[in-house]
């Protein structure tokens, strides 16, 4: 009789070891599914973060062809920097929209500008953006192209440049 109960304890004790491990297995099976679909949540839609900035860049192109400095200007950030190519860079608001006045006072009559995003790559509160610039004369023909980078930071829900570099030193033809 005591091998009777030997063997029905060690038959609980091997069931119950199987269990177990079964058991564990599958709840860590289960965190890692966890995990990923978490990390799969939290990951930024970047088209959708790209269409957002494409957007910012077509009503920047607006302002820009209006020659609307101050509508510029308010898309930077109060200590924004910008550094175009051949030139110092420039501090803050109040200096880009100067430098921006300036600029625009430049610009032929009648040329147009559009900005393409390239490519973005950050998260949902900060961006890096690739971009190239087009502008095009009164009867449409292009006359200059460039690239840029740029990085928004939201503000109060609000995407703001920080940061823009560009080789635009622009000669138009």
């Amino acid at each position: 009789m005591k091998k009777q109960n030997y063997f029905k304890i060690a038959a609980v004790a091997v069931a119950m070891a199987i269990f177990t491990f079964g058991c564990t297995k599958a709840t860590e099976d289960a965190s890692k599914t966890t995990d990923v679909s978490t990390a799969e949540l939290a990951k930024p839609n970047m088209d959708s973060l790209k269409a957002e900035i494409q957007a910012l860049e077509n009503t920047w192109a607006a302002a820009d062809n209006a020659r609307d400095a101050n509508a510029l200007a308010a898309m930077y950030a109060d200590d924004a920097i910008s550094m175009a190519n051949n030139k110092p860079a420039i501090s803050g608001k109040a200096a880009i929209l100067k430098d921006l006045q300036e600029f625009l006072a430049k610009r032929a009559k009648g040329s147009t500008i559009g900005f393409e995003t390239l490519d973005v790559f950050g998260d949902d509160n900060l961006l890096t953006e690739v971009g190239k610039t087009t502008i095009k004369d009164v009867a449409g023909k292009v006359t200059y192209t460039g690239k840029y980078m740029a990085i928004w930071e939201k503000h109060d829900d609000k995407w703001l440049t920080i940061r823009d570099m560009s080789n635009d030193d622009v000669k138009e033809k």
